[in-house]
């Protein structure tokens, strides 16, 4: 079966910090062929994009739009609210220095350095070297190294 590849923040072939988590990044690695990981933010009802501070604002609408391709990381705790109490279809989850998390759809999303676990999301694997053999997905900043 073929892994899911999901870009890290957009990045495909290495961090480049000053795009990553830009909208058009993003829209790129999705044109690409790849998912996207994304760091949101909510600050008062507003909806941003960015690792560690809220930089890129954007919509609800263009969450629902590429939805199907994102993986979303709830950056806080508003972030949580907003999307458990947001009718929508999108794919997102809270972590920070857990092993395993569940994203909203089920999938095992799995901290970098606790590989392998069947059927789950690896991500930065080139972190530790972990053995992606049984792996139903991959999120790196070098995706395009596991096409």
């Amino acid at each position: 079966m073929e892994k899911i590849l999901i870009s890290h923040r957009g990045n495909i072939n290495g961090k480049n910090t000053e795009l990553e988590n830009s909208p058009d990044y993003i829209l790129r690695a999705i044109e690409l062929g790849y998912d996207v990981e994304i760091d949101v933010r909510v600050n008062n009802g507003v909806i941003y994009l960015g690792h560690d501070e809220s930089e890129y604002e954007i919509s609800l609408g263009w969450l629902e739009k590429q939805g199907q391709r994102l993986w979303i990381h709830c950056k806080n705790i508003p972030a949580v609210e907003f999307f458990t109490m947001t009718p929508n279809n999108l794919n997102y989850f809270w972590h920070q220095e857990d092993k395993v998390t569940l994203t909203s759809k089920g999938y095992v999303w799995v901290y970098p350095g606790n590989q392998p676990i069947k059927n789950s999301i690896a991500v930065l694997p080139e972190w530790f070297n972990d053995n992606v053999d049984e792996c139903l997905g991959i999120c790196s900043d070098i995706i395009e190294k596991y096409r």
